[in-house]
């Protein structure tokens, strides 16, 4: 993780936009660096308007989940900050029900359902099998939505 391209955006950021209150959250998608850069480059470009994580790990390692308002500052594969992202709404669906809506504005693949299924109960199962859970299709998702801020 670069701090100082993190520390440089947010002041950048918040410098012309003087009314924004709050703090922000620094973080990479996926589990690699070929990874984060691609949905990175994808928020960048306006393609990637939502995501999806695993309840199971917030409980897990006790954090709390994503909120409304919160800004996100994405980082690509190499840690450097390149947009700010706003979150617009969370819901919380079992894996089994998320929508083929949710599927398209994450903006991967085709960005149809069945591609949204396929890599993510791949990455959940590599996520859930690091800290001895398995996967299974009524497990929680977070569905986040969000807004590229910066």
């Amino acid at each position: 993780m670069n701090k100082q391209s993190i520390v440089l955006l947010w002041n950048t950021f918040k410098a012309e936009h003087p009314g924004v209150d709050g703090d922000y959250q620094a973080w990479a998608f996926g589990d690699s660096e070929q990874m984060a850069d691609q949905l990175a480059e994808l928020v960048v470009k306006g393609i990637k308007t939502a995501t999806a994580s695993n309840q199971l790990l917030y409980q897990h390692e006790e954090e709390p989940l994503p909120e409304v308002g919160q800004y996100n500052i994405i980082l690509d594969g190499k840690g450097m900050a390149v947009a700010i992202v706003e979150t617009t709404s969370v819901e919380v669906v079992p894996f089994r029900e998320v929508t083929a809506a949710h599927a398209f504005l994450e903006g991967e693949g085709d960005r149809s359902l069945a591609f949204w299924r396929e890599v993510h109960e791949d990455f959940f199962r590599r996520e859930l099998a690091e800290v001895g859970l398995a996967f299974n299709e009524d497990m929680p998702v977070v569905c986040e939505r969000f807004v590229r801020v910066f």
